[in-house]
């Protein structure tokens, strides 16, 4: 059985109605409409529809972009169709997945997410490798500056203070005055 699915966004006073006349004009029997963001998954209707497909059925939308933004997502979507030994159809793409062309493009799509997740890993590895060079350093700032971890150290250890009670003078967590006190003796040692 033909299913469709279709989705407006949440902004305006956008309709489905172009869509819904598109898919029934593509044979779906049922129809599930949405007026929810395309960056979610847990968007209800969608939820409904995954739970009553039944093998042999094809989910079928007017464009990729109703179904999902990524596509890596989408690409993820399909795949869970696939599992399900569901088949996908996107009328306005042209993209049919009950067909070996269909599955051979979607394989295509599938090499092009890989690509583009590893060229943004490269970019992201080189762009901090050049900050670092530069001397910028990510993460957080330290809580605490070196004067204020060489008096913890100087007041525990000459146990003036305990490290809880340093934590709450300090107002910081007893396991950054641990790591403090760790980083003296892992120097000592």
């Amino acid at each position: 059985m033909f299913i469709g699915y279709a989705r407006v966004s949440k902004e305006g006073d956008q309709d489905t109605t172009a869509q819904v006349r598109t898919l029934k004009e593509a044979g779906c029997k049922k129809i599930y409409e949405e007026k929810a963001s395309g960056g979610r998954w847990d968007r209800p209707q969608l939820q409904r529809m995954l739970e009553h497909l039944r093998e042999g059925d094809v989910v079928v939308v007017w464009k990729l972009d109703r179904l999902s933004r990524s596509l890596r997502d989408l690409l993820t979507f399909i795949e869970k169709l696939s599992d399900l030994s569901v088949g996908f159809i996107s009328l306005t793409e042209h993209i049919d997945t009950t067909t070996p062309a269909g599955i051979m493009l979607t394989q295509m799509l599938g090499s092009f997410a890989e690509f583009e997740r590893a060229m943004i890993r490269e970019r992201t590895k080189a762009g901090l490798a050049l900050a670092r060079e530069q001397g910028r350093v990510g993460g957080r700032k330290p809580k605490l500056g070196t004067s204020q971890i060489q008096a913890i150290q100087t007041m525990v250890a000459s146990g003036q203070t305990s490290a809880a009670e340093a934590a709450r003078l300090f107002n910081v967590h007893r396991s950054t005055i641990s790591r403090v006190l760790r980083e003296v003796d892992n120097t000592l040692s």
